[in-house]
């Protein structure tokens, strides 16, 4: 396609096409063999593996290869750089991520180049990445002091027993971070352990593993040291059972099937292990929604990164009295998205990233309409864009039986359901074993937080998609059931990456017999003095 198309020239297949503008950037203007050199620079590796981008199908750049013997070199380089960087005054680690901060902010247009690069998404999708990090940064480098602070409790005899509670590093973090989302999830989800004195080997997806290893030149330069963050690359069930088996804890973000095998491992280690997995998100509009903006918000909320976001939705569900209309307004709006490969913002969605989710986005829609389901929008492939490109897609009428009315789907199909109450939109909200996201449209925010308070998901937005619980980073952030263990963002989520310690300094007299006392005349005195602690409220 060339520069001198129009720009919003609608296809046969329905969505209008976003042509790159005049002197866009290419893949080879960005991945050059320099930069490649440099964000490669200490990542060991004995082979060769490359990465691809998905707008084209062409290489964007050969990559070491880890083995499982380089994964133990890794680690063993982490734990000898973790001592120093543990011994650094905590304050001087937080300010390491707010110069990041800065640096995110002014040198955005690199990132947001291989973001799109290896991802497929389109520019502003991209920018929310670079979004979510910036807040990370900024949010554990102002608060990390206070949730790491030395705490002061109550002891066991008050003003005799000084009880601190210290927060002491696990050590050395294995992070397997996924290709959705390569910014965010994988330094977005570092910077926490970092600041609490851990060192790190992430394990990023290979197909993005550029973006990632652009986070850590970043950071390094911010002043984090280069031996505390090390990366390794290869094919998942090589190089990540071997980070889980050197790991004094585990971050892993994915399916919710290796989630599972993660957390066996773990187990079988006596780790922990945080775990964000699967979704099938809900969205709920009320009988009393604002129409034009629950539209807009389903555009944004399944559509995003062509719904390849753990927290998009795939499940609307719509009161019956406004169902027809809110369809139209949705359609017409899904029908109006446009497509396209630039490296520039004005697209409004990108491409899937590889032939297994467009497989998986296939099956899914031609499986429900040959089953009955009404294709609303959408419904097709768009090999006149990029190989891996699939129009955002509304079904109307899908039932149990079809693939895409339970399975996640992870791409840009929704399906539409009615209900007739709001008890009966919970239960159907509810009726998944996932629970990451929700969300809640209505103009009445005390009925929007009611009903929000019933679903069994970790986040739920009233009036929004996901945009508002995921970016209000001083709360927390995970799924419940088979969407995972543990948060990200809050105090959880810096604290999961600690070991919590008690001192209790016992002072003048011993928690035993004394001062002539024998064993009854010491059960009787302790008897009194338990007493006397609850009556005074005594903690």
């Amino acid at each position: 396609m060339t520069d001198t198309q129009d720009t919003d020239a609608p296809t046969a297949s329905g969505n209008p096409v976003f042509e790159a503008p005049a002197g866009t950037r290419n893949a080879a203007d960005v991945v050059t063999p320099e930069l490649v050199v440099q964000l490669t620079r200490g990542v060991v590796g004995s082979g060769t593996t490359a990465n691809h981008t998905p707008f084209t199908g062409e290489k964007l750049a050969d990559l070491p290869e880890s083995t499982p013997e380089d994964v133990a070199t890794a680690f063993g380089c982490a734990r000898e750089a973790q001592q120093a960087w543990a011994a650094t005054p905590l304050r001087q680690r937080a300010a390491v991520l707010l110069r990041f901060h800065d640096l995110v902010l002014e040198r955005q247009a690199e990132v947001l180049d291989l973001i799109q690069l290896e991802t497929g998404k389109a520019r502003l999708h991209a920018h929310e990445e670079v979004q979510a990090v910036a807040m990370a940064a900024r949010h554990y480098g102002r608060k990390a002091p206070a949730y790491l602070r030395p705490k002061r409790h109550t002891g066991a005899l008050p003003t005799l027993t000084k009880v601190t509670e210290l927060r002491q590093p696990r050590g050395v973090v294995g992070q397997i971070a996924p290709w959705n989302y390569p910014f965010e999830l994988s330094v977005g989800d570092a910077l926490p352990a970092f600041v609490a004195g851990n060192a790190l080997v992430m394990k990023p997806d290979t197909e993005t593993a550029l973006t990632a290893l652009w986070a850590r030149d970043l950071l390094i330069e911010a002043g984090l040291p280069a031996g505390v963050w090390q990366v390794v690359l290869g094919e998942g069930p090589v190089v990540g059972p071997a980070v889980v088996e050197h790991a004094d804890y585990v971050s892993f973000t994915g399916s919710t099937r290796t989630g599972r095998e993660v957390a066996q491992k773990a187990a079988a280690r006596l780790i922990g292990c945080s775990l964000e997995l699967g979704g099938k998100n809900a969205m709920l509009v009320l009988h009393d929604a604002d129409l034009d903006k629950a539209a807009a918000g389903a555009v944004r909320g399944c559509f995003s990164s062509a719904g390849q976001l753990c927290i998009s939705i795939e499940r609307l569900y719509v009161h019956e009295s406004v169902a027809d209309a809110f369809v139209e307004r949705f359609a017409a709006r899904t029908r109006a998205m446009r497509l396209g490969a630039a490296l520039a913002y004005g697209a409004d969605m990108g491409s899937l990233v590889s032939e297994r989710q467009l497989e998986t986005v296939t099956r899914h829609v031609e499986e429900a309409v040959a089953k009955g389901a009404k294709l609303v929008a959408g419904g097709r492939p768009r090999p006149d864009i990029g190989p891996l490109f699939y129009e955002p897609t509304i079904l109307d009428g899908v039932e149990a039986p079809m693939a895409v009315c339970t399975e996640e789907t992870f791409g840009p199909v929704v399906s539409i359901y009615r209900f007739s109450d709001e008890d009966e939109a919970v239960g159907l909200a509810n009726a998944t074993p996932y629970g990451l996201n929700a969300s809640v449209w209505t103009k009445d925010g005390r009925r929007g937080r009611a009903v929000a308070a019933r679903l069994r998901s970790g986040t739920v937005n009233v009036n929004e998609s996901y945009a508002a619980g995921y970016g209000s980073v001083q709360a927390p952030m995970g799924g419940m059931g088979d969407s995972g263990l543990g948060r990200r963002h809050g105090s959880e989520g810096v604290l999961k990456y600690t070991e919590a310690q008690t001192v209790a300094h016992q002072r003048m007299v011993p928690l035993a017999p004394s001062f002539g006392m024998d064993d009854a005349q010491y059960a009787a005195f302790m008897s009194r003095g338990l007493r006397v602690m609850k009556a005074l409220r005594l903690r």
